[in-house]
């Protein structure tokens, strides 16, 4: 008996098991079926980087807005700053040339430039402007200061203010005058007392010239 017959059925069977397949999509590729969520998933990382760009580039605008803004109100009153600076500096001079230990009228009238000067300096923090006075010993800041004067210290050192002559301000983080200061000479500080800046010789190393 010839196995042909049994052969061409089993073909058939084939076919038919093929044909089968093929309709309910069985023997389609794997991967086939992950290429449409590969796409979303490329589509999504797209627009998220779109979507942090923009984020990126409103944040500068906002930054780039205020310091446009910042810089149109210093331009505004800058001028009109500088006119009031003069008021400062004569209530200033006024308070320091005031006597400090008297009675009856005068201790009103120091109270009152004490009063007017704090509300003028108020009113100026309030729009900005700051005033800038170091104390002795602060670091030197060429960008808020101007030495007038170098003087020798032995408390405050070298290169660091020493006192402040006339007061300086700032708009905006913008200086309008520096602050006129004494700075403190080279050498200046806690070694200023030994003027040749040498250590005493240990006990027992003296140096004995009769030798």
């Amino acid at each position: 008996m010839s196995d042909k017959p049994l052969n061409d059925e089993f073909n058939a069977l084939d076919a038919d098991m093929a044909e089968a397949n093929a309709e309910h999509g069985l023997d389609a590729d794997p991967s086939d079926n992950l290429a449409p969520l590969d796409a979303v998933i490329a589509e999504r990382d797209e627009w998220k980087d779109r979507a942090l760009r923009v984020a990126a580039e409103m944040e500068n605008l906002k930054r780039r807005a205020e310091t446009q803004q910042n810089d149109a109100r210093a331009f505004a009153i800058q001028r009109f700053a500088k006119d009031l600076l003069g008021v400062a500096d004569n209530l200033e001079r006024a308070l320091m040339a005031a006597p400090k230990d008297t009675d009856g009228p005068t201790v009103a009238l120091v109270t009152g430039l004490e009063m007017t000067q704090k509300a003028l300096l108020q009113a100026f923090e309030t729009n900005g402007l700051k005033r800038v006075a170091p104390e002795a010993g602060e670091a030197f800041n060429p960008h808020l200061h101007q030495a007038m004067i170098e003087q020798p210290s032995d408390t405050v050192p070298g290169g660091a203010v020493l006192q402040t002559m006339q007061s300086g301000f700032e708009l905006f983080g913008r200086t309008i005058r520096p602050a006129m200061v004494v700075v403190a000479a080279k050498g200046s500080g806690a070694q200023a007392s030994n003027p040749y800046g040498a250590a005493p010789e240990p006990e027992g190393q003296a140096f004995d010239g009769k030798a």
